[in-house]
């Protein structure tokens, strides 16, 4: 049989032998409908919230806080809805970065369409480090909230973003938007090394010290906020919206995400083949999302075979450093309980899968560079394929993952 994958602006093309192929995972599609009247029915039918027109009826001041370019939210179809209900109010946008990078150009334009040129001055990029931050006091967990002062300067917040599964906050959405979205880098670094903890996992909120930590963090803003969250497939068409009250709304989303993203498979393989699709296959760091969601029906000392360009190399690379020092996997555990710094929780993952799986790849970055961190590399597809079942066996029943960076296996 002939597959096609997404490979950056490419396809791969090659021929398998249909009994090697256990099954393939497709991303849900949903049938496309007049999006604006989602989003409009949503504005208009808040959860414990009065309307979006009420609620900015008599705003001095609103901040929009909007996803960056390593999330696929369709920024810009909801500017649309509610643009002839702001265009005369004042207003800012600020790029919710967390801790990641400065938008591209070209990822401006994927954020904010044709609003990008009209509302260029109304555009701030947060800055983890540099922006000005107010101390919010202590969570009970101990992490210390410091927040763009823009949150606390004005009288009314609205969040723009998605609900997707998330690998260690358990979902995307809300209450992220505040932290990591515009807190300071102290406070990211806090939050985030709670996922060391192992009931920081994907689609796991109760119990799980990252989304609690998060919920109380954003707790403590105390100006108005009203959110816009959406579900959407992987070509970025909305299947749902809930709008009102931050916290509520985002658990009105949780169902409608599961629907969207969690496919159900038979069984576990021996070998898994995840596709990473835009916008996370930008780097490793944002396609690492592709393996925590396969390793769940990965068998042991299983062969993960990752298909992502990464155009941008390795991304944050305080994970890769830090796997670059170390001899071994398991020596990465140590190193962390010494010091532990922004971007080793990845690091963690990464040495807990490779201990127990292989992690193998397909992608733009060089192969020494890779092999420095236990990543073997392919240049091609079908190669990587044809090494995995000479190792495994000819027979051996490969399970394909498309959009492998939300897409969630569920035995």
């Amino acid at each position: 049989m002939k597959l096609s994958f997404p490979y950056g602006e490419e396809k791969i093309i090659f021929e398998i032998d249909e009994r090697n192929v256990l099954d393939i995972i497709q991303p849900k599609k949903v049938l496309v409908g007049n999006e604006k009247e989602i989003i409009r029915h949503a504005l208009e039918n808040p959860v414990n919230s009065v309307t979006f027109k009420e609620f900015i009826s008599d705003a001095k001041k609103i901040l929009f806080i909007v996803n960056d370019g390593t999330r696929s939210t369709p920024t810009a179809k909801v500017i649309d809805v509610i643009y002839d209900d702001i265009k005369e109010m004042n207003f800012q946008f600020i790029v919710a970065v967390g801790s990641h990078r400065k938008p591209t150009a070209e990822e401006f334009k994927r954020i904010f369409g044709k609003y990008h040129n009209i509302f260029r001055n109304n555009i701030i990029v947060h800055d983890a480090v540099n922006s000005e931050m107010i101390n919010m006091g202590k969570t009970s967990l101990g992490t210390e909230v410091l927040i763009n002062k823009l949150a606390v300067e004005a009288d009314r917040i609205v969040v723009i973003s998605s609900i997707e599964p998330h690998y260690f906050a358990g979902y995307t959405g809300g209450r992220k938007s505040f932290f990591p979205g515009i807190a300071g880098y102290r406070t990211i670094e806090q939050n985030h090394k709670l996922a060391l903890n192992p009931q920081a996992a994907i689609l796991k909120l109760e119990g799980n010290p990252i989304h609690e930590d998060m919920m109380e963090a954003a707790g403590k803003v105390k100006t108005n906020t009203f959110a816009i969250l959406l579900v959407t497939d992987n070509e970025h068409c909305i299947s749902s919206a809930s709008a009102g009250n931050i916290k509520d709304s985002f658990f009105a989303s949780i169902p409608k995400a599961d629907e969207m993203y969690i496919s159900k498979v038979r069984g576990k393989a021996d070998i898994v083949v995840a596709i990473i699709e835009k916008p996370f296959d930008d780097d490793l760091y944002q396609s690492h999302k592709g393996i925590e969601n396969a390793r769940s029906i990965l068998k042991k000392n299983g062969i993960l075979i990752l298909v992502s360009k990464c155009k941008n190399g390795i991304g944050k690379n305080e994970f890769y450093d830090l796997l670059n020092f170390c001899n071994s996997p398991g020596e990465v555990f140590k190193k962390i309980e010494e010091n532990y710094v922004l971007g080793y929780h990845k690091a963690a993952k990464l040495a807990d899968f490779m201990q127990n799986h292989e992690l193998w790849m397909v992608t733009d970055i060089p192969e020494e560079k890779l092999k420095k961190i236990f990543i073997r590399t392919f240049d091609s597809l079908k190669k990587a394929i044809d090494n995995a079942l000479e190792l495994k066996g000819k027979n051996t029943k490969i399970l394909f993952i498309l959009d492998a960076a939300v897409t969630v296996p569920k035995m």
